[in-house]
């Protein structure tokens, strides 16, 4: 998805992922040129070819949340960073680099183990050379979902940055959380932080409703009898939601959508439901309760299903031509562990092309 949102102007040099099922949805819709199946704690710069303007990386988030009880950097997942860390030392090593580095994760990425997490990590890259600044994006600005995320970029500290890309801390890009672990960098590190100066929010015009499909061929609607199971697991709050919806449903002859998790609350599985045209994030569930589930109101009725894999997709703005898994589980796994689109694309316009540009502006006059 990281590619995706980049386009068709950049050109991918190496692709990595251990996972063989998301390798090969890389591979129908990217062909296998420059995908490495493996761990990246395996790969040497001899696999890397060339020098890259960009190196993104996603790595695993679940020690960083409470799924993963905060194990931080030091979990047996999210401390997949250090490999991939550990090849561009080595890349460096031997000159090349690459000029700017882009990080996502969870929010927790501020604040697991007490910050140190995120200190140590913005300390590597400072010490390696590199000008460091974060932003926390959310996804709902881009598309129905709420989905925020700690957005870390990195740039060599011999390219000349455009005024126009810092300033000051604004919201909601950088909260306060986030200022508060510039306060416990060392001074070293201070100097080079960046407050990255992040466009105001685009006024998003796709709703929940509009990319759902009132007839998916690899869903089916709930029956009554687990859609009155659903409404009997929610507190008397979420009920109240669920019944002023379908008033406003009758009153205005509408269809109105929201979305429904399934949690455990006070060591009891509760029905969740939003009616604000916005789903709630999507995740990497290894059984069906956490998956997200839609309530679509019309007339007044509730039904009640599983998001559609192709609704997932459109939920992290990929276009209806991506080709998804046929496997259900595939399909919404590759969704909930990806990166929205969007964003991606936003960084772009925003960084990531403009420093490239006065890169290369740099390297032909000198």
């Amino acid at each position: 998805m990281a590619r995706a949102g980049l386009g068709p102007d950049w050109k991918c040099l190496f692709a990595n992922d251990f996972d063989e099922k998301k390798a090969m949805s890389y591979r129908v819709n990217w062909g296998a040129g420059d995908l490495t199946v493996a761990d990246i704690a395996t790969i040497s710069t001899g696999d890397v070819k060339g020098c890259a303007d960009l190196a993104w990386a996603s790595f695993p988030c679940q020690d960083l949340s409470l799924a993963g009880s905060y194990r931080g950097l030091r979990g047996a997942r999210s401390n997949v960073f250090w490999s991939f860390w550990s090849l561009l030392a080595a890349l460096k090593d031997v000159g090349r680099a690459p000029r700017m580095i882009a990080l996502e994760n969870v929010y927790g990425l501020l604040t697991s183990n007490g910050g140190s997490d995120f200190r140590t990590l913005v300390s590597a890259l400072s010490g390696a050379g590199y000008r460091v600044g974060a932003m926390l994006v959310d996804a709902k600005h881009f598309v129905p979902q709420s989905r925020p995320r700690l957005f870390v970029l990195a740039v060599d500290e011999g390219i000349g940055i455009p005024n126009n890309l810092v300033g000051e801390p604004t919201q909601p890009w950088h909260p306060d959380a986030l200022y508060g672990a510039y306060e416990g960098f060392s001074d070293q590190v201070k100097e080079k932080w960046l407050w990255w100066n992040v466009p105001r929010p685009p006024k998003r015009l796709i709703k929940l409703a509009d990319i759902i499909e009132h007839d998916p061929t690899d869903v089916r609607w709930h029956a009554k009898e687990e859609t009155a199971r659903l409404l009997q697991m929610m507190t008397e709050v979420h009920r109240k939601k669920v019944k002023l919806a379908e008033q406003a449903s009758r009153q205005s002859n509408t269809t109105i959508v929201g979305s429904l998790y399934r949690r455990m609350r006070n060591g009891l599985q509760r029905a969740e439901v939003r009616f604000d045209d916005v789903a709630g994030c999507l995740r990497t569930p290894r059984g069906g309760s956490s998956r997200l589930t839609l309530a679509l109101i019309e007339n007044g009725r509730t039904r009640t299903r599983l998001l559609a894999p192709r609704e997932a997709a459109r939920l992290m703005g990929l276009p209806d031509s991506y080709v998804l898994p046929q496997s259900y589980n595939q399909a919404y796994h590759l969704c909930g562990d990806g990166v929205a689109v969007p964003i991606v694309r936003m960084l772009a316009e925003q960084f990531f092309e403009p420093l490239a540009a006065a890169c290369s502006t740099e390297e032909a006059a000198a």
